[in-house]
Order: C-alpha cells, then structure tokens, then sequence
C-alpha cells in the first residue's frame, strides 16, 4: 500500500512539473503575488520576503541584500501539505553544483530533502512548509557576490530557483 502510495505521488509530481513546463504563461495564478516573477525583492535592513505557491513557483527569482546578518522569511501561500507540494528555500554557496546537489536532496526525504552530504554547500535553509505556513531564518553573508536558491522538493528546482545578489 505504501509504495502504490509513493507511486501516485511521484506520478503527481511528475505530471505538474511537465504541465507546469509546458503551461502558457498568460496563464493567471490562483493567488497574486505581492511582487513580479521577475522583480527584484529588496527591503530595508536586510530584511527579505518571498513567496511560494502550489504552482511550483516563488514569487521572485532574485532578491537583494546587504553583507551582513539577513533575516528572510518565506510563505507558502497554497493550500497543498508538504507532502505532496512542499517547498523550502535553501541558498548555496558558490561553485554548488546544482544539478549533482537536486540529485542528492530528492533521496533525503527523512530530512526534509535538505542532504545531509551536501551540508557544506549550504549556506542556510528554511524548513519544509506545507500550504499555510512560513518560516523565517537569520543568517550571516560575509562576501557581496550572487548566490543560487533553490527548493529541494524532488523535483522543483527545475522552476523554483533563483540568485541572492549581495552587495
């Protein structure tokens, strides 16, 4: 029973991420973002917000800071439980090798797809959250530069990505 469960759930994962891939992109979300796919999300005292939604997006692909101490919070605005649409936010240090990291994180389901072998390239996550929920995380950046995030959830990395330009 387990398996034909784990089944279905990865044949529905695998069916979003191809309709979302292949959706046309007039196409209106449910919720509206508070900003732009593409915008640029700055605020004061280096203190950021983004959203994700049950359409495998956030609500930004690149949000800006100073070096220094950052206080982020991400929200997921759906309604779907982490299970089957979770999302998480996890910022790399440069030089990550993406697709080998996304590889990793899609086995480590017992720890939220954060993998524990990939530690070392992990500059701070937030937790899983389901529809409904948030979570907010401090962390230091020392050096400007532009960092990849991503979310770890198998599979929607290939939509949910973007740069952490600090400066």
């Amino acid at each position: 029973m387990k398996k034909f469960i784990r089944l279905s759930v990865l044949v529905s994962i695998i069916t979003m991420a191809t309709a979302c891939k292949n959706r046309n992109e007039t196409t209106v979300p449910e919720t509206t973002p508070t900003t732009e796919q593409n915008e640029t999300v700055s605020t004061s005292e280096n203190t950021l917000e983004i959203e994700s939604t049950d359409q495998m997006q956030y609500s930004t692909n690149e949000l800006k800071t100073g070096v220094g101490t950052v206080t982020l919070t991400l929200k997921h605005t759906g309604k779907m439980d982490k299970a089957v649409m979770g999302h998480n936010l996890i910022i790399l240090k440069p030089g990550t090798d993406i697709a080998a990291f996304t590889q990793k994180a899609a086995l480590a389901k017992a720890t939220d797809y954060i993998p524990e072998s990939e530690k070392a390239s992990i500059i701070a996550h937030t937790r899983l959250l389901g529809g409904g929920e948030s979570d907010t995380i401090e962390f230091s950046i020392s050096e400007p530069g532009t960092y990849d995030f991503l979310c770890s959830f198998p599979g929607h990395a290939a939509l949910m990505k973007g740069k952490l330009v600090v400066e």
